[in-house]
């Protein structure tokens, strides 16, 4: 079970990874816009805003990759819980699928590593 804890941890900091850099570096690009379903001028106004968000989820992913690394399981629920607590406030303040795109990995994730918590140093 360590290991479906490890891979679905991986997911998520993956992700995130993801996010950080269509946040920081495709915003304001045609990629960003069109994920983002944003008009040229939305995305102007608010880039340098969405590069703010995207360096926290950065934040996130190196909190989650530093935790696996060093196979620490108090690191690995803290930014997996902060990472549910984002995909909440996402859902509740912008749009509602962050619940399910942000949020239910890292609640799979969260669930396996509780259930590994043995496997895991301290």
């Amino acid at each position: 079970m360590k290991l479906a804890a490890i891979l679905l941890t991986l997911f998520v900091a993956i992700s995130h990874v993801g996010i950080m850099i269509l946040e920081m570096f495709f915003w304001n690009h045609p990629v960003g816009q069109r994920i983002f379903a944003m008009t040229p001028e939305v995305a102007a106004a608010s880039e340098v805003l969405a590069m703010n968000q995207g360096l926290y989820n950065g934040f996130l992913a190196a909190g989650l990759i530093g935790g696996l690394l060093r196979d620490r399981f108090d690191t690995i629920v803290f930014f997996l819980c902060c990472v549910i607590v984002a995909g909440i406030f996402g859902a509740a303040t912008a749009k509602f699928s962050i619940l399910f795109t942000q949020g239910l990995p890292a609640v799979l994730a969260l669930v396996a590593v509780l259930i590994s918590r043995d496997k895991f140093a301290k």
